[in-house]
Protein backbone atom coordinates (compact mmCIF):
# COMPACT_ATOMS: atom_id res chain seq x y z
CA UNK A 1 0.00 0.00 0.00
CA UNK A 2 1.49 3.25 -1.14
CA UNK A 3 -0.03 6.42 1.19
CA UNK A 4 -0.10 9.85 -0.15
CA UNK A 5 0.27 12.64 2.84
CA UNK A 6 -0.14 16.28 2.46
CA UNK A 7 -0.48 19.62 4.44
CA UNK A 8 -0.72 23.05 4.69
CA UNK A 9 1.27 25.51 6.17
CA UNK A 10 0.01 24.43 10.08
CA UNK A 11 0.44 20.94 9.40
CA UNK A 12 3.83 21.36 7.71
CA UNK A 13 6.04 20.20 11.09
CA UNK A 14 3.68 17.02 12.14
CA UNK A 15 3.67 15.76 8.05
CA UNK A 16 7.44 15.84 8.50
CA UNK A 17 7.42 13.47 12.15
CA UNK A 18 5.02 11.53 10.37
CA UNK A 19 7.21 10.99 7.30
CA UNK A 20 9.43 9.99 9.49
CA UNK A 21 7.58 7.07 10.98
CA UNK A 22 6.52 6.10 7.48
CA UNK A 23 10.13 5.78 6.95
CA UNK A 24 10.85 3.75 10.28
CA UNK A 25 8.05 1.49 9.75
CA UNK A 26 9.06 1.11 5.70
CA UNK A 27 6.03 2.53 4.62
CA UNK A 28 5.84 3.81 0.96
CA UNK A 29 4.20 7.05 0.62
CA UNK A 30 3.97 9.94 -1.63
CA UNK A 31 4.38 13.59 0.10
CA UNK A 32 2.49 16.19 -1.88
CA UNK A 33 3.94 19.08 0.31
CA UNK A 34 3.75 21.63 1.25
CA UNK A 35 7.28 22.16 2.08
CA UNK A 36 7.44 24.58 4.77
CA UNK A 37 5.55 26.65 7.11
CA UNK A 38 5.03 29.65 4.84
CA UNK A 39 1.30 30.25 4.34
CA UNK A 40 -0.07 28.14 1.58
CA UNK A 41 -4.26 27.00 0.83
CA UNK A 42 -5.07 23.79 2.32
CA UNK A 43 -7.40 23.09 -0.94
CA UNK A 44 -4.56 22.83 -3.27
CA UNK A 45 -2.65 20.10 -1.15
CA UNK A 46 -5.99 18.07 -0.84
CA UNK A 47 -6.27 17.99 -4.13
CA UNK A 48 -2.62 17.11 -4.76
CA UNK A 49 -3.60 13.99 -2.62
CA UNK A 50 -6.91 13.42 -4.43
CA UNK A 51 -5.29 13.11 -7.48
CA UNK A 52 -3.53 10.68 -6.93
CA UNK A 53 -5.39 8.66 -5.59
CA UNK A 54 -7.59 9.39 -8.96
CA UNK A 55 -4.10 8.45 -11.22
CA UNK A 56 -3.48 5.84 -9.21
CA UNK A 57 -0.08 7.31 -7.77
CA UNK A 58 -0.94 6.10 -4.60
CA UNK A 59 -3.80 4.13 -2.87
CA UNK A 60 -4.60 6.01 0.39
CA UNK A 61 -4.42 9.24 1.46
CA UNK A 62 -3.52 11.19 5.08
CA UNK A 63 -4.17 15.05 5.36
CA UNK A 64 -3.32 17.46 7.46
CA UNK A 65 -4.32 21.22 8.31
CA UNK A 66 -4.93 23.51 11.44
CA UNK A 67 -8.08 21.81 12.32
CA UNK A 68 -7.99 18.95 9.83
CA UNK A 69 -11.85 20.45 8.66
CA UNK A 70 -10.50 22.55 5.57
CA UNK A 71 -8.72 19.64 3.85
CA UNK A 72 -11.26 17.06 4.37
CA UNK A 73 -14.24 19.45 2.95
CA UNK A 74 -11.67 20.13 0.24
CA UNK A 75 -11.12 16.57 -0.39
CA UNK A 76 -14.83 15.23 -0.35
CA UNK A 77 -15.18 17.62 -3.91
CA UNK A 78 -13.41 14.97 -5.73
CA UNK A 79 -15.44 12.15 -7.26
CA UNK A 80 -14.55 8.91 -5.61
CA UNK A 81 -12.73 10.57 -2.72
CA UNK A 82 -14.51 9.81 0.90
CA UNK A 83 -12.86 11.65 3.44
CA UNK A 84 -13.14 11.20 6.88
CA UNK A 85 -11.90 14.12 9.84
CA UNK A 86 -10.92 11.77 12.86
CA UNK A 87 -9.46 12.73 15.93
CA UNK A 88 -8.25 9.27 17.32
CA UNK A 89 -7.64 5.64 16.15
CA UNK A 90 -11.26 4.72 16.89
CA UNK A 91 -12.92 7.30 14.50
CA UNK A 92 -10.09 6.12 11.94
CA UNK A 93 -11.01 2.45 11.88
CA UNK A 94 -14.33 3.36 11.91
CA UNK A 95 -14.06 5.20 9.04
CA UNK A 96 -12.35 2.33 6.62
CA UNK A 97 -14.49 -0.38 8.16
CA UNK A 98 -18.13 1.54 8.43
CA UNK A 99 -17.62 3.83 5.53
CA UNK A 100 -14.79 2.83 3.14
CA UNK A 101 -13.05 5.60 3.14
CA UNK A 102 -9.69 6.18 1.50
CA UNK A 103 -8.77 9.39 2.90
CA UNK A 104 -8.63 10.73 6.52
CA UNK A 105 -7.57 14.29 7.51
CA UNK A 106 -6.79 15.11 10.96
CA UNK A 107 -5.64 17.98 13.09
CA UNK A 108 -2.12 19.84 13.14
CA UNK A 109 -2.35 20.24 16.99
CA UNK A 110 -2.70 16.36 17.54
CA UNK A 111 0.72 15.01 19.08
CA UNK A 112 2.49 12.64 16.82
CA UNK A 113 1.94 9.58 19.45
CA UNK A 114 -1.88 10.45 18.97
CA UNK A 115 -1.29 10.44 15.04
CA UNK A 116 0.68 7.26 14.93
CA UNK A 117 -2.22 5.47 16.38
CA UNK A 118 -4.72 7.33 13.84
CA UNK A 119 -2.43 6.19 11.25
CA UNK A 120 -1.94 3.14 12.25
CA UNK A 121 -5.76 1.68 12.86
CA UNK A 122 -6.62 3.50 9.69
CA UNK A 123 -3.93 1.51 7.62
CA UNK A 124 -4.85 -1.79 8.98
CA UNK A 125 -8.33 -1.46 8.61
CA UNK A 126 -10.43 -2.83 5.70
CA UNK A 127 -14.57 -1.89 4.82
CA UNK A 128 -16.30 -4.72 6.68
CA UNK A 129 -18.41 -5.36 3.37
CA UNK A 130 -21.58 -5.69 5.70
CA UNK A 131 -25.01 -5.72 3.32
CA UNK A 132 -25.81 -2.67 5.73
CA UNK A 133 -22.54 -0.79 4.96
CA UNK A 134 -22.54 -1.36 1.60
CA UNK A 135 -25.93 -0.29 1.10
CA UNK A 136 -25.05 2.91 3.22
CA UNK A 137 -21.80 3.45 0.96
CA UNK A 138 -23.69 2.87 -2.57
CA UNK A 139 -25.97 5.17 -1.32
CA UNK A 140 -23.52 7.80 -1.54
CA UNK A 141 -21.96 7.08 -4.40
CA UNK A 142 -24.86 6.97 -6.48
CA UNK A 143 -26.37 10.20 -5.36
CA UNK A 144 -22.54 11.57 -6.14
CA UNK A 145 -22.70 10.29 -9.35
CA UNK A 146 -26.25 11.77 -10.19
CA UNK A 147 -25.01 15.25 -9.19
CA UNK A 148 -21.90 14.00 -11.80
CA UNK A 149 -23.99 12.93 -14.92
CA UNK A 150 -26.43 15.92 -13.77
CA UNK A 151 -23.39 18.22 -14.51
CA UNK A 152 -21.89 16.48 -17.82
CA UNK A 153 -25.83 16.66 -19.32
CA UNK A 154 -25.80 20.80 -18.32
CA UNK A 155 -22.77 21.40 -19.54
CA UNK A 156 -23.72 19.75 -22.68
CA UNK A 157 -26.62 21.90 -22.92
CA UNK A 158 -24.50 25.06 -22.32
CA UNK A 159 -22.24 24.03 -25.32
CA UNK A 160 -25.39 23.25 -27.71
CA UNK A 161 -26.38 26.92 -26.96
CA UNK A 162 -23.27 28.58 -27.38
CA UNK A 163 -22.50 26.76 -31.16
CA UNK A 164 -26.48 27.68 -31.81
CA UNK A 165 -26.24 31.03 -30.94
CA UNK A 166 -22.66 31.42 -32.84
CA UNK A 167 -24.97 30.24 -36.57
CA UNK A 168 -27.12 32.95 -36.02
Amino acid sequence: MKVGIAADHRGFKLKEKLKKYFNKKKIEFIDYGTDSGVSVDSFDYAMKVCEGIKKGEVDTGILICWTGNGMAIAANKVPGIMCAKVDNAREARLAKEHNDANVISFSASLLILEVKDIVDAFLKSSFLGEERLVRRVNKIRDYEASILKGANTEKKKQVRTKKVKKEE
